[in-house]
């Protein structure tokens, strides 16, 4: 593909101490992609994605937003930079003591100078967009898991990004709220033609998500394909994961002792 990717974890190598997290990471991410990067649970995937965002530095290797180099940008530009980047997070992560409204106004009142009116109309279109209309005075309390979740998208689409980073974003969730979740990210990168990097280990969600999907294990990224091809991989690994079976390489081999807890 000789397209720029949006984004290139280019020979990443991360390492705390003397505890190596990522080992000779390659993975180009193209605009209209929805990757789902896989890998068992405290194995670097969300490292990943702190890399990305400029909040991590790697040890070795280049993180490059388009032409740029993130871990050379200065505060300003990096600031910049993650105004085109939404972020959702595991357990949503809204400030408790905001209510909804404020929660949603809180990036762009940070990194972009609007007037009120004018956020304020931004944060009813958002809401509407991910079913959530009428909740601007509404505290996080106030609601349940699933809600939250989408709130947590709507703020993530306040600055009207061109990638979104989704981090395990059907944790926590009951199986029918886990799909409306997964289909209202499918509906929202279509919509926008936004690039989304999603990170999970849940393999139904992953399946209905994916235009492409990346296995890290061990600190590498051991395969790189299509859903249809990775859900015929031959890699052992791969198919243990992705088969749920409990003989393979995975149970013979405990998670590699470098890798972050």
């Amino acid at each position: 593909m000789s397209e720029t990717p949006l984004v290139h974890l280019e020979n990443i190598i991360l390492r705390f101490g003397e505890k190596t997290v990522l080992d000779g990471i390659d993975l180009k991410v193209f605009s209209g992609d929805r990757l789902v990067i896989l890998g068992q649970s405290g194995g670097g995937k969300s490292t990943m994605l702190r890399l990305i965002l400029g909040i991590l530095k790697p040890t070795k290797g280049v993180v490059r937003y388009r032409h740029l180099q993130v871990q050379r940008l200065s505060r300003s530009k990096l600031n910049l930079l993650r105004s085109r980047v939404g972020m959702v997070y595991q357990y949503s992560a809204l400030i408790s003591s905001m209510t909804v409204r404020e929660n949603l106004a809180l990036p762009v009142e940070e990194l972009r100078r609007k007037p009120r009116k004018e956020i304020d109309a931004l944060i009813a279109e958002k809401l509407e967009i991910v079913g959530m209309s009428g909740t601007e005075e509404k505290m996080p309390s106030e609601l349940s898991g699933g809600m939250r979740k989408r709130v947590s998208l709507a703020r993530a689409l306040m600055m009207q990004p061109e990638l979104i980073l989704f981090d395990e974003p059907t944790a926590g969730l009951d199986p029918v709220i886990s799909s409306v979740i997964d289909e209202l990210i499918i509906s929202l990168t279509e919509k926008t033609s936004t690039t989304s990097i999603v990170v999970t280990h849940e393999m139904e969600s992953a399946f209905r998500v994916a235009t492409r999907m990346a296995m890290l294990y061990q600190g590498r990224i051991i395969e790189d394909a299509t859903p249809e091809r990775f859900r015929v991989s031959k890699n052992p690994v791969v198919h243990q994961f992705v088969t749920g079976e409990t003989e393979g390489p995975i149970t013979e081999t405990p998670l590699n002792a470098d890798s972050p807890k």
